[in-house]
């Protein structure tokens, strides 16, 4: 691992110069210089000062976590599963461990998902294109293109496209539903 690397990274991420840091420090511009470039190598103490002054600490400097962990997911990161009258796309892959699930979900015309019984959690909705009834025990609901849902699942809950046209909608279930 380049420490002066990461130090320096963290370093621009705070906006500091290398004049700040070290006087945030008590150590010198040129000190730093030395780390950052990887010519010296600080002590744990002198470390675990920089660190703190940069808005951490040395477990979560070590850490590869951040490095590993991916942000951004493109269409070749979906996982597409196709069923008779709908269609499901995972916005991100292995959601299913997180504590939220987004999908895309495309609703045929004229057709309804599965009753979802009673469960612990929430569902949001952002209607992309069509018309969706939500039907949460014995209410049903109309919501359009624009518009958005959000319930919690403690009822009997489905949704159904009643229109000749595809219903697209954002969908996101927590904890992880589908």
């Amino acid at each position: 691992m380049n420490i002066g690397i990461k130090i320096k990274r963290l370093r621009v991420l705070c906006q500091l110069t290398q004049e700040e840091l070290a006087d945030r420090c008590e150590l010198t511009k040129g000190y730093i210089s030395q780390i950052e470039n990887d010519l010296t190598s600080p002590s744990i103490s002198t470390l675990t000062d920089i660190l703190v002054a940069l808005g951490t600490n040395l477990k979560e400097f070590f850490s590869d976590n951040d490095e590993d962990e991916k942000i951004v997911f493109t269409d070749e990161d979906y996982i597409v599963k196709e069923e008779k009258d709908h269609t499901i796309t995972w916005l991100v892959p292995n959601s299913q461990k997180n504590q939220m699930e987004p999908i895309l979900f495309k609703l045929l015309a004229n057709s309804q998902t599965t009753i979802d019984m009673p469960h612990e959690g929430q569902e949001f909705g952002y209607v992309l294109e069509g018309e969706i009834m939500i039907i949460i025990g014995g209410k049903s609901l109309v919501c359009h293109k624009g518009e958005t849902f959000y319930f919690t699942t403690d009822k009997n809950h489905f949704i159904k496209n009643a229109t000749n046209k595809i219903a697209k909608i954002i969908w996101v279930t927590s904890p992880p539903n589908f």
